[in-house]
């Protein structure tokens, strides 16, 4: 299959370069790197193993790449707005779209978009950055869940899937709606916590006060899913991600380091969209709408 990334910054870096370091066709769109890849290449240094793409199939515009099987949106969600240039060059009838993004609605949103495109949630669970041009610093984990959201036909999302694990990407795939809520419950509070309190994961986790109240947001989150009707996430999920974040090397979220560089944070799809939803369905979060209106303030004052 014919991939490409649109938006390669660490996310888009890492399992776009997986994929073509597995000698799959992948076309990255790149903005202020695109010269320094062309020259150098694109380098990966993981934990699950360190490599190097010397001749990048890389371009600065989406009208020199090729219409694609597969499309891996890895924008920040402040920026869905350029899909409605950048995706249309690449499509062609039996697209799938799968949108490494995060928060909740981001779907709907890109589904009015494009009514005919096949979409499919990608929900990653991984430490990593890229803070050089063409260098992408894996610290972590490195995981994958996949949900179908509107492709008709399975067996392409089971392609992708099946391409995935070839690549050395631990990939699964769960009910959409499973996928999303299941990674809120570690975005939500650690994303905006980390911003609030300006510290690390391990920072929170290490005083007793600041871990019982991310304990009370993830529970707010599965409780809320619950109220949804999405099955699959218990309460003692909010453990095993405490858990596994006491495991991780000490991290700043994209929340954070967006914030740190100024620049727009995803409050709408991290916090606004699914605590309305929430609401709706006559649930409230009170713990993370307060989160939320601490964002928006120190967001005002930040840019």
């Amino acid at each position: 299959m014919v991939y490409s990334v649109i938006g390669t910054g660490a996310i888009g870096g890492y399992y776009g370069g997986r994929l073509a370091n597995a000698g799959n066709e992948v076309h990255f769109l790149l903005h202020r790197d695109y010269e320094h890849v062309v020259r150098n290449g694109l380098q990966v240094d993981s934990v699950s193993g360190s490599f190097h793409l010397d001749d990048v199939l890389a371009h600065k515009s989406p009208d020199s790449m090729p219409k694609s099987d597969v499309v891996l949106v890895c924008l920040k969600t402040v920026n869905n707005a350029l899909l409605g240039e950048l995706l249309p060059p690449l499509l062609k009838e039996d697209t799938l779209v799968l949108l490494i993004q995060n928060g909740i609605g981001v779907e709907a949103d890109v589904q009015a978009m494009f009514p005919g495109v096949s979409l499919a949630a990608g929900l990653a669970f991984i430490c990593c950055a890229k803070n050089e041009p063409g260098h992408v610093n894996h610290q972590c984990f490195g995981s994958i869940n996949i949900g179908n959201y509107s492709c008709p036909d399975q067996s392409r999302v089971d392609a992708l899937l099946a391409d995935f694990v070839a690549a050395g990407i631990d990939a699964h795939l769960v009910s959409y709606d499973e996928a999303r809520w299941r990674k809120s419950v570690w975005n939500m509070p650690f994303n905006g916590m980390t911003v609030v309190m300006q510290a690390q994961t391990d920072a929170l986790l290490a005083n007793p006060s600041m871990r019982a109240l991310i304990k009370e947001q993830m529970l707010e989150v599965i409780h809320a899913a619950r109220h949804l009707g999405v099955t699959g996430i218990d309460d003692g999920f909010a453990d095993s991600m405490i858990e596994m974040t006491l495991a991780m090397t000490p991290y700043s979220p994209s929340m954070k380091l967006d914030y740190e560089f100024h620049r727009p944070m995803e409050i709408d799809y991290l916090y606004s969209r699914p605590i309305s939803i929430a609401r709706e369905a006559g649930f409230e979060m009170p713990k993370l709408s307060m989160l939320e209106a601490q964002l928006r303030f120190l967001e005002e004052k930040n840019l």
